[in-house]
């Protein structure tokens, strides 16, 4: 193609004003070309940065839509004007340098390898955005998309390599492909996590296995807190003492995993913990201790209920108080227990409506755990700590008006405290 006369008359011209002899296609000629094909890019991108600056900022700060702000803030709009003076520097060179120049192939190739790096990063601020705006929906809790936005900029990455490479060496962008199939097991050797990962991103999105909020433990890598992003090849997780954990993606399938999400759309916090009682402290309860009992508002109406089934069952027996061995009896474990069922009852931090009980386990060397089951209604795990701690905080001070202690071992010689 021949180059445009008057544009190239026109720089030969201007050298020759100069003072400087030049003819089309000389080292002084195809300078003042590159200055000039220069200067138009330049020309060219000042006027898209402009208009960036004050057409599209203006029109995005007064939209309603929020995916326009997402785009600026990621630079979309700045990336996408970098194509101009690339468009310009590959449209013009023809028309100023001729075409059998090598010059010329430079300044096409360079200017597609630049038009190339420009349209990918302008694609990234796009995924980052479907991303943003992705997370910031409610779906987000249901699937996250990071690791599949990941995988597609992975994918670019590997298309535009592809393609500067294929440019620079001129070679058909399949040839290329065709070849990488000898280089296979390296390939897959680099891309091991990322495959691992993308593979393992399908089946924790398919199964909702972990999302980001998720509060989940890996004791194996210390991980204890909230999932922030589940990406193509690690998962961060920030941990109670604001620390991050970096998780492999893969990880969470194939290894064990607590993810506490139930709890956290459930009704309820579990309580499970433990008393373990003094067995020397238990025995039977006698008129007076019952009669004392009584007093206590929660169990008053038990304690007239039990008395009045064990004096029909020794009655109907014929059995007596004074036969310790055949007649029943309540005990002051046993009433205690009782007691602790009735106060949960009427607890105003803990769920009615889920599973709540008392119950007695296997004796130990520790004593007779009397262990409560039950669930607070409030999750935070602040107020949790709160509502458990004064539960057993009142359970352990009414020990002595049942006449039961807690175990406690002494430190300095193992003996018990009597």
């Amino acid at each position: 193609m021949e180059p445009i006369k008057g544009l190239s008359q026109w720089i030969v011209d201007l050298l020759s004003y100069m003072g400087v002899s030049a003819e089309a296609g000389s080292t002084n000629y195809l300078v003042a070309a590159v200055v000039t094909l220069v200067i138009i890019a330049w020309l060219g991108y000042a006027i898209a940065s402009f208009v960036i600056r004050n057409i599209v900022s203006r029109w995005v700060n007064h939209s309603r839509n929020n995916w326009d702000d997402e785009l600026h803030k990621h630079g979309f709009f700045r990336r996408f004007s970098h194509m101009v003076p690339a468009l310009v520097l590959y449209l013009c060179s023809p028309l100023l340098i001729e075409e059998e120049h090598l010059l010329l192939a430079i300044l096409t190739k360079t200017a597609l390898i630049y038009i190339l790096l420009a349209a990918i990063l302008a694609a990234n601020a796009i995924l980052n955005t479907i991303s943003d705006v992705y997370n910031a929906s409610h779906l987000a809790r249901k699937a996250p998309i990071t690791g599949f936005i990941q995988v597609v900029k992975l994918l670019l990455a590997i298309v535009a390599i592809l393609l500067v490479v294929s440019n620079l060496l001129d070679k058909s962008p399949l040839l290329l492909l065709s070849g990488l199939g000898a280089v296979t097991a390296v390939l897959l050797l680099v891309f091991r996590d990322a495959i691992l990962g993308f593979v393992a991103g399908i089946q924790i999105a398919a199964n909702r296995m972990v999302t980001n909020g998720d509060w989940i433990e890996m004791s194996k890598y210390g991980a204890d807190g909230n999932v922030l992003e589940v990406g193509l090849t690690t998962v961060k997780v920030q941990n109670w003492d604001n620390t991050i954990t970096t998780i492999p993606t893969h990880a969470l399938i194939s290894e064990s995993i607590r993810n506490w999400r139930g709890m956290q759309e459930s009704q309820g916090r579990r309580i499970k913990r433990s008393i373990y009682i003094d067995i020397k402290s238990i025995r039977f309860c006698d008129t007076e201790r019952l009669d004392k009992f009584k007093k206590v508002r929660y169990i008053k109406q038990y304690i007239q209920d039990k008395v009045d089934q064990v004096s029909t069952y020794n009655k109907d027996n014929d059995l007596t108080e004074e036969d310790l061995l055949n007649s029943r009896r309540l005990t002051n474990i046993g009433t205690f227990r009782a007691y602790m069922e009735h106060y949960l009852r009427q607890h105003p931090q803990i769920n009615q409506d889920l599973t709540l009980m008392v119950r007695q386990l296997a004796p130990t060397e520790l004593g007779v755990p009397l262990e409560v089951y039950c669930f607070s209604s409030n999750k935070n795990w602040i107020e949790y700590e709160g509502i458990q701690s004064d539960l057993f905080d009142h359970f352990l001070a009414m020990l002595p008006l049942f006449e039961l202690r807690a175990y406690q071992r002494i430190s300095d010689d193992g003996r018990i405290e009597q």
